[in-house]
Order: C-alpha cells, then structure tokens, then sequence
C-alpha cells in the first residue's frame, strides 16, 4: 500500500508541474507576463467601429508589438466607439499625425490596432488623441455589399 501512495505522489507532482508549464509557456506566448503598464503612457483614438476589438488587444508599429489596448468605450454622443492604449515607455516619440487602423490577424483571427507614424515634429503627449482612423472591416458588410451589388447588376 505504501508503495503505491509514493508513486501516486509523484505522478501527481508530475501532473501538477506539466499543468504550470503550460501556464507559463501561455503566458509567453500571449505576451501578458511581460506586460507592465507602470511607466507606460496612453493615448486615445475614435473609431466608427471598433469590431471585435477586445480589451488586451495588441497595438502594434510595424508589426512589432508596443501596447495593449486598456478600455473601448461608447462616445454617447456622437456614438463612437472610444479605444483607449497603453503604450511602453520607450515608444513614448510617436508624431501628433499618427494614423490608427483596426485589422485582423489572419482571415479568422483576432482584431489589433495598427498605428502608422505620420512626418510631424511634435510627439503625442501622454492622454493625447489620435485623430486619423480607419475602423474594422466588417466581414458582414462586405458580404452584404457584394450580394446586393450581383443584385443590382442582374437588375440591368
């Protein structure tokens, strides 16, 4: 019998070490381990339509990642959608001109914000507001459109 509760131990240890690596590999992967927004500063930007934009999503220069995304909230009115960034502190040069785009990661992947530097001399402040946007591409409206464009060609 005791030779059974020591093996049973240890598989459990083997389990439980097996379960925390693969926490910590997820947390690699995902990038939320490193993440911290102590001496990052934030900056606004309004879309018309933020898509599935999440809270914890990735704002990103050329392809490299320098933010989170922290809040996305409703303007009531002028009913817009509000997304609020956190950016690392070494990224803090971006020029007042930057332009925010929403796009996807791969056909069925998850939504980021793409910041273009613009050619201005003067940085974004901290709480600054950038004011070029170009909201997420709806898979739906695309779709719509392009059935009732083949409707209104048939109709010719």
């Amino acid at each position: 019998m005791q030779h059974s509760n020591t093996q049973d131990t240890l598989v459990g240890l083997f389990v439980a070490s097996g379960i925390a690596a693969l926490f910590f590999m997820s947390m690699q992967i995902s990038n939320l381990g490193t993440f911290n927004e102590k001496d990052n500063y934030t900056i606004t930007a309004d879309f018309e339509n933020s898509g599935g934009l999440k809270v914890k999503s990735a704002v990103v220069i050329g392809g490299v990642r320098i933010g989170r995304v922290t809040a996305i909230t409703l303007d009531q009115k002028r009913f817009r959608s509000v997304v609020k960034m956190s950016i690392e502190p070494q990224y803090n040069n971006l020029p007042d001109d930057t332009s925010a785009s929403v796009f996807t990661a791969g056909l069925l992947g998850e939504q980021y914000i793409s910041l273009e530097p613009g050619g201005s001399d003067t940085p974004l402040k901290n709480n600054g507001k950038i004011e070029i946007t170009q909201s997420a591409v709806v898979l739906e409206e695309l779709i719509g459109q392009f059935l009732f464009k083949d409707k209104d060609a048939e109709k010719k």
